[in-house]
């Protein structure tokens, strides 16, 4: 028999390769999606065009607790990742209200529903780096005090206090990912990394003559999202539920990136790019760095793609893509 996952935000980057890791391993795929993606498929579901056939999906609003626990209650999983969140930083910033409401109540209404329906189920929280905010210590790890700095990463921690509350006094099984930045050719355009590989490619091919930019000294610890699902789904095959930084332990600046990306197409950044002070945030995370010892250790995982095949690939993809569009 078949063993059956639930996925929430399963049209997102992460979302999406979660799922085909998933298919691959045999599973039955079920996921969650808002109502407004199904009407607006052909624009959603881009990033699932390859499996969408394997899986199903339902049509829910995360901000109610009867639509998430209706359908918990139908597919049944043995494994359900909560992934579905408001994930934007600068977005949350204008809209907090929304952002807090929406990501913390999501968690609550997923974990509540379990816990009701006594299923036991297997549950991965998708944390985050933003977490960590005005970082305490570097590198960061699982017992580094959270300082965040933004409306999604208050959110964030929130999510993280529930989930091990709801492991503590309810016994679930219940896991966080505090994933570090993790990017691909299936990253949102409104991401700085994807702007930029968009950009360049653009660029290169005399769509666009400038490149602009916030803080090009902000830092972060930048992996390749395909390893990352991996992460989540170790943490669910573990005897024991726990809480893991996930990372590469290697940092580069917004700057190290755009100089990379202008280089994979034989530019050079500094003839293309401006700072403009509008993409700056109010409050701004200078350095994240994670120390994944622990997830190397307890589960062998650990992050093989270089930052440099990383752009390389965002680039190429943009290109080509590009490429493909003119002509």
């Amino acid at each position: 028999m078949k063993k059956k996952a639930l996925i929430t935000g399963i049209t997102g980057q992460d979302g999406s390769y979660l799922a085909e890791l998933l298919i691959k391993k045999g599973y039955e795929v079920h996921g969650i999606v808002r109502r407004v993606a199904i009407e607006n498929s052909s624009f959603r579901f881009w990033r699932l065009k390859n499996i969408l056939k394997k899986i199903k999906i339902h049509s829910a609003t995360m901000e109610s607790y009867a639509s998430i626990f209706n359908i918990i209650n139908k597919t049944r999983p043995q494994e359900f990742y909560h992934l579905a969140a408001q994930s934007y930083v600068d977005y949350s910033f204008k809209d907090e209200f929304s952002t807090l409401s929406s990501n913390i109540n999501s968690t609550h209404y997923c974990l509540s529903s379990l816990r009701e329906l006594k299923l036991n189920t297997k549950f991965y929280f998708a944390g985050s780096s933003e977490m960590f905010g005005k970082v305490q210590e570097t590198p960061q790890n699982e017992k580094t005090v959270f300082h965040p700095r933004s409306t999604y990463g208050i959110s964030k921690v929130a999510g993280f206090e529930l989930t091990r509350n709801y492991r503590e006094a309810f016994d679930i099984h219940a896991s966080t990912g505090i994933l570090f930045n993790h990017e691909s050719e299936r990253r949102g355009y409104e991401f700085v990394t994807r702007k930029i590989s968009h950009m360049v490619a653009k660029i290169k091919l005399k769509l666009e003559k400038k490149l602009e930019l916030g803080n090009l000294e902000a830092k972060r610890d930048w992996g390749y999202a395909p390893e990352y699902v991996e992460a989540m789904w170790l943490m669910l095959q573990a005897n024991k539920p726990d809480d893991y930084v996930v990372g590469t332990g290697k940092v580069y600046s917004v700057k190290d990136f755009t100089k990379t990306a202008f280089e994979v197409l034989d530019l050079n950044y500094e003839n293309y790019t401006k700072v403009n002070k509008k993409f700056f945030r109010p409050s701004e995370v200078e350095l994240l760095k994670s120390n994944p010892k622990k997830i190397y250790k307890r589960l062998g995982w650990k992050s093989k793609v270089s930052f440099n095949q990383l752009v390389q690939k965002m680039v190429i993809n943009d290109y080509n893509l590009l490429k493909k569009e003119i002509n």
